[in-house]
C-alpha cells in the first residue's frame, strides 16, 4: 500500500490538466471577459459557470459542461440561475486561494 504522502502527489499530478484549465479560464476572465462586459443571460456568467464545472468535475466533464451552457446563452435565452449541479459523491479536493484545486487526502487514523 502506498503511503499517503506518495498517493496525495500522485493525486496532484492527475490534477494537472484539470488546473490547466483552470489557469485558462482564470487568464480568460481577468483578461478577456471585461472586454466584452456584462453581456451573459445567466447567473453565474459563462466564464464563472465554468471555471466552477471545471473545478469540481475536472477538465473532459466540466470542460463538456460548459460548452453545453455557453450553446444555451444567446440573445433569445430567458435569463435564469444556472448553477453547476452538487457532484453525487464528495471528491476529496480543495481550491486554493487562486482558484486551483489540490489533493485533500488525508491520512488514515
Amino acid at each position: 500500500m502506498l503511503s499517503t504522502n506518495v498517493r496525495r502527489t500522485v493525486h496532484n499530478v492527475a490534477l494537472v490538466p484539470r488546473n490547466l484549465g483552470v489557469a485558462f479560464l482564470l487568464l480568460y476572465r481577468k483578461v478577456i471577459s471585461p472586454i466584452y462586459g456584462d453581456v451573459c443571460r445567466y447567473y453565474p456568467t459563462c466564464s464563472a459557470y465554468g471555471l466552477e464545472a471545471v473545478q469540481v468535475y475536472g477538465l473532459v466533464r466540466g470542460g463538456w459542461m460548459a460548452l453545453r451552457r455557453i450553446t444555451r446563452c444567446h440573445p433569445w435565452a430567458k435569463p435564469d440561475f444556472d448553477h453547476v449541479p452538487e457532484p453525487k459523491r464528495p471528491y476529496a479536493l480543495r481550491r486554493t486561494k487562486l482558484g486551483f484545486v489540490v489533493s485533500d487526502l488525508q491520512a488514515k487514523g
